[in-house]
């Protein structure tokens, strides 16, 4: 018998990718509302108007927000167009409200898996819409067999427009590298540890040694006064991190996931610091809820409690 939390992530983390199980959740009557009650307390809806209600209480309480419409490795051209298409929509009503904040998506939602050259176009047409507006786009990491394409149309399109950023991943050995490049370009960098799951020859696995190597891609960003988003809920590296008076640079933000540490988050906004809150919205939760269960397996408790009693996964009074 193996260990009982290991195969649970692991059970969590292949039916995450599993499409015939996630469209068995989509097509039932019974599971589907279920689960929806648990993936709440994660994201902030179902539809765009739920997002963007609240982002403006987030944003009326002090935070800064960064919006996704869910989705990711959309094989079918079609799927990619109105995929863009919804973030267009997210980007003018924002623009409407004068909610001068961050638009974050994948690149394989708009095109990625089905040609570069289409994720190219779509995201030049993203990024123009957004600079009328003065919205920020934040174009996140995949998993390391896309990372060439990415910073590679990513590149292209931050020349052209500054209000573009880019998520790197602190676990993969070539970000030593890639972070030095990518400092030459002018959009924001999010800096996370990696949550895919890579081999050990081109990523380390969780350890001091990460920790380090994130801190010292923070310090990097930070002497040159580069833009830099720190994405993390580990509260030890926080607490480091703060010792070291990172938190007090005007180019630096902390950003953290719906529904995750709240408190902790609302106690680093309290003490003066930039903080963000990252909602998602959309239909294609089945695999963004996965992904919080694996990370932390006692969100199975909460997970259950939210199905009970719906009530308590709304977060929104916890920050």
């Amino acid at each position: 018998m193996g260990n009982p939390e290991i195969q649970v992530i692991q059970a969590l983390k292949s039916a995450a990718r599993n499409e015939q199980f996630k469209h068995q959740i989509q097509q039932s009557n019974e599971l589907y509302p279920l689960l929806l009650k648990a993936a709440k307390r994660y994201i902030a809806g179902e539809e765009r108007q739920e997002a963007i209600k609240s982002a403006k209480q987030l944003i009326s309480k002090g935070y800064h927000i960064s919006l996704e419409f869910i989705g990711e490795n959309t094989k079918d051209a079609e799927e990619c167009q109105k995929a863009k298409n919804e973030f267009l929509y997210l980007i003018e009503e924002m623009g409407s409200l004068a909610m001068e904040q961050t638009v974050s998506f994948d690149l394989s939602h708009i095109g990625l898996s089905v040609n570069p050259e289409l994720a190219y176009k779509h995201l030049l047409e993203l990024a123009h819409k957004a600079h009328q507006y003065g919205i920020t786009l934040m174009v996140s990491m995949e998993e390391s067999a896309k990372t060439n394409d990415i910073i590679d149309i990513y590149k292209k399109v931050s020349t052209q427009y500054p209000n573009v950023g880019i998520t790197v991943q602190a676990h993969l050995y070539r970000t030593d590298f890639d972070i030095k490049e990518l400092m030459q370009c002018p959009g924001k960098i999010r800096l996370v540890k990696g949550a895919f799951q890579e081999s050990r020859d081109i990523a380390l696995k969780r350890s001091k040694e990460l920790d380090e190597r994130y801190l010292n891609f923070v310090e990097q960003l930070i002497e040159v006064n580069h833009p830099v988003s720190i994405a993390t809920h580990d509260e030890l590296l926080i607490q480091e991190m703060e010792k070291r008076q990172y938190f007090e640079h005007p180019s630096v933000e902390i950003e953290m996931l719906y529904g995750i540490r709240p408190d902790l988050l609302s106690s680093l906004k309290n003490k003066g610091y930039n903080c963000k809150v990252y909602l998602l919205y959309g239909k294609e939760w089945h695999l963004y809820l996965c992904h919080r269960l694996a990370e932390y397996p006692e969100n199975l408790y909460l997970a259950v409690t939210d199905i009970i009693n719906p009530s308590l996964s709304d977060n929104r009074g916890l920050y």
